[in-house]
């Protein structure tokens, strides 16, 4: 399949992906729990719904423990970026904008950002290829 096509669906799934991601942080936050535990928390969904999507439909690819097991371990090392970026942008932003909705989507932005593009360097050449 061409690059540009893979990352045309990439963005699709991307875009559905943060859908659930933000739509649980957002919520989660709302409800009183902690920046840091609702970004992991939402993370675990979003990027559960991100590979449900990109493995069928944006690469393809069958099945395989092998390959479940590298995109495992991918995830672990995004979770640690994301997340990481997400904990130390956030209560700056917060304090610059004294806007918690206007802080969770500037800091979701920055950290989904970095994510995305390692997830899809690293599915495409790598795991998926």
């Amino acid at each position: 399949m061409k690059l540009s096509t893979q990352l045309f669906r990439f963005a699709v799934s991307g875009g559905l992906s943060a859908i659930v991601d933000f739509g649980i942080l957002w919520t989660l936050m709302r409800f009183g729990m902690d920046y840091t535990w609702a970004k992991a928390v939402s993370f675990v969904f979003g990027t559960t719904t991100a590979y449900l999507i990109n493995r069928r439909w944006t690469f393809q690819a069958a099945a395989s423990k092998r390959r479940f097991a590298a995109v495992v371990g991918l995830y672990a090392i995004t979770f640690a970026v994301q997340v990481g970026i997400w904990a130390a942008a956030y209560p700056w932003l917060l304090d610059a904008f004294g806007d918690q909705t206007a802080a969770q989507v500037c800091g979701f932005v920055l950290a989904q950002g970095v994510a995305t593009t390692v997830n899809f360097a690293v599915q495409r050449w790598v795991i998926f290829r």
